[in-house]
């Protein structure tokens, strides 16, 4: 890529801001904003401004909450641009839901500088970035997956046939009104059984039902194309 990539940081402290400008002020770099709030890189007409293929936005999501936040608002106002977005921490629900959210990358801070410069620049080229960590879960999962034993494990915590199909759609990224649509039942019951679903699982929300699917089998995670991202870790130095 011979023309500079454009830069825009958000984070919520300057000390993180500035750090990134550090790592990331070079040749192939323009920084072209630095801003504690997504909504001051939105133009006059509420899009992101200079939405471009070449213009990634690196969001310092810190321990998650500040950057999935970020990323919904700012994917609801691009359409070109890029977006990185950096985690304290690895939790697989929130980096799926990241992907979900429509951001290009995903990465922990543990990276070394020079290989979060060589993301960037694969995020600028169109390439989607995921943790090393995320090739872990799903090799794990390829046992269960590949066993065709989700009928025991779904008998096993007590779903229904129906709560299964509904298990499934939710894994296909449905929202309750398509459920309801798709099975000639009323959004209130689709709710019903969402709440039982979850109960029965022991977890909180949609994304960890659909992340204890995949575990046991049932189906593939949705929205995250794997032959389309790679690995943004730097290898392990020898001691």
């Amino acid at each position: 890529m011979s023309q500079l990539i454009k830069i825009s940081l958000l984070a919520r402290y300057e000390i993180a801001r500035e750090g990134l400008r550090n790592i990331l002020s070079g040749e192939s770099f323009q920084i072209q904003a630095s801003v504690s709030d997504a909504a001051a890189l939105l133009d006059t007409q509420g899009r992101i401004a200079d939405d471009v293929d070449d213009h990634v936005i690196v969001v310092d999501g810190g321990d998650t909450g500040f950057g999935l936040d970020a990323a919904r608002r700012i994917a609801a106002k691009k359409e070109h641009a890029r977006l990185a977005l950096l985690f304290d921490h690895y939790v697989f629900e929130d980096v799926v839901e990241a992907f979900q959210l429509g951001v290009d990358a995903v990465i922990i801070k543990e990276i070394l500088c020079a290989p979060l410069v060589e993301s960037i620049k694969l995020v600028a080229l169109g390439e989607k970035v995921f943790p090393s960590q995320l090739v872990n879960n799903l090799t794990s999962w390829v046992p269960a997956a590949l066993g065709g034993d989700w009928k025991s494990s779904a008998a096993s915590v007590g779903l229904s046939d129906r709560e299964i199909e509904i298990l499934e759609s939710i894994m296909a990224g449905m929202a309750n009104k398509v459920i309801a649509r798709q099975f000639g039942i009323c959004e209130a019951t689709v709710k019903v059984h969402v709440k039982a679903i979850l109960r029965k699982l022991g977890v909180e929300n949609r994304t960890q039902a659909a992340t204890w699917g995949v575990k046991n089998g049932l189906g593939e995670p949705v929205q995250l194309n794997l032959r389309e991202v790679r690995p943004a870790r730097a290898p392990t130095r020898p001691r």
